[in-house]
């Protein structure tokens, strides 16, 4: 009987050399398998821990038909590539993910469309065209309210949150990279995220609820497990499980929430490949977000996530690596995490920090009082 997964020896291609995909090539070299990434940066951090580097644009077409010529099986990192690129290759290799799954979740007003379409909660939207849309549409919406990009949007760039109509103006800046989307502001109490994970054959495996924190919209910190309550933990892990079976998904999707104070859950955004509020499960969980992607997409089964002890995760931006790098001695229960980026800009994630604890709560504190993070 021929084997339906990959064996090792077997080649993975990776689109996108940043840190999710270092992390997922750390994964599958533990499995045995070998790495190719295909990214414009030489010596990327995925590049740095694969067998090989393409180096080239995502739209490369030539680049990346060498890359599913060399490949068994091709993953990507981020949501935003050449949707059109992917197609052109699936014919050659297979693409798990698929690009269907892709243009669902690298446009907001399709991904909108979409959890409308199969009754997922969210945020009353409007899309705009033009500036006379946002203040026709303000007007329902009310405010506070935000504008983001439908494309291309990371880490808070390509939004606006719109305080007051003296806001419209430059709002209306984001009009210039095409039509937009306005979110009315969900007075949340708890950002959440779940993390599923779906194999072809289809097994579903969800990671632990993780209660996140943003600063300046850049994810700071992630504790897990939430301070939740049970129903709202379930209802969250159901709505994951959901999507992931709707999309036919392959691999791993996140799925970021907003919980408010009555208890109800808004969907906020999908990812379809590992995130950073999942990074904890590394260490704190029997199987990492990124072993568990390798093991879909390998056509293996998925092992039953277990959360060995709770834990916090922070970020290390630009501006906080010299004063980790200081007091590394002095904190033996830090798992820390550097993604191999040779510089170290302002809010450029550059690696991360897990600490177990069975109270993650005071080993934020801790964080805080350090004054790094400040």
């Amino acid at each position: 009987m021929s084997k339906t997964y990959l064996l090792p020896n077997s080649t993975i291609g990776i689109i996108g050399g940043g840190q999710l995909g270092r992390m997922m090539a750390l994964a599958a070299k533990a499995m045995g398998f070998r790495v190719v990434v295909l990214d414009p940066t030489v010596d990327a951090p995925c590049a740095q821990v694969a067998d090989e580097q393409i180096v080239a644009n995502y739209t490369d077409l030539a680049a990346l038909k060498e890359l599913a010529e060399k490949s068994d099986v091709v993953t990507y990192e981020f949501e935003n590539v050449d949707n059109d690129a992917i197609r052109s290759i699936e014919d050659i290799v297979r693409v798990p993910q698929g690009s269907e799954l892709l243009s669902i979740t690298q446009d907001r007003i399709l991904e909108k469309a979409y959890l409308e379409s199969i009754n997922i909660n969210l945020a009353p939207y409007a899309v705009i065209v033009d500036k006379d849309d946002i203040v026709q549409r303000i007007s329902s919406l009310g405010y506070p309210a935000v504008l983001k990009t439908t494309q291309g949007g990371y880490d808070g760039k390509g939004q606006y949150v719109i305080h007051n109509e003296e806001d419209i103006d430059k709002a209306a800046e984001l009009l210039r990279f095409g039509t937009c989307v306005l979110e009315a502001w969900i007075p949340f109490e708890r950002e959440i995220s779940v993390i599923v994970a779906r194999n072809a054959a289809g097994q579903m495996e969800t990671f632990p609820v993780a209660e996140n924190d943003h600063k300046n919209n850049i994810l700071h910190t992630t504790v897990v497990p939430p301070t939740l309550d049970s129903e709202s933990v379930h209802e969250a892990e159901t709505i994951a499980v959901k999507l992931a079976e709707y999309l036919h998904l392959e691999g791993v999707l996140a799925v970021e929430m907003f919980v408010t104070g009555s208890g109800a859950i808004y969907v906020n955004e999908l990812a379809p490949r590992p995130h950073n509020s999942g990074h904890f499960s590394i260490e704190a969980c029997n199987i990492s977000q990124f072993t568990q992607h390798i093991r879909a997409i390998a056509g293996l089964p998925l092992l039953e996530v277990e959360l060995l002890r709770p834990a916090m995760m922070v970020n290390i931006l630009g501006q906080h690596v010299d004063g980790v790098n200081a007091v590394l001695a002095d904190h033996p229960e830090w798992f820390v995490h550097y993604y191999g980026k040779q510089e170290a800009k302002i809010d450029r994630k550059m690696g991360h920090i897990t600490v177990l604890s069975d109270n993650p709560l005071v080993e934020i504190e801790k964080m805080r009082s350090s004054q790094i993070w400040i």
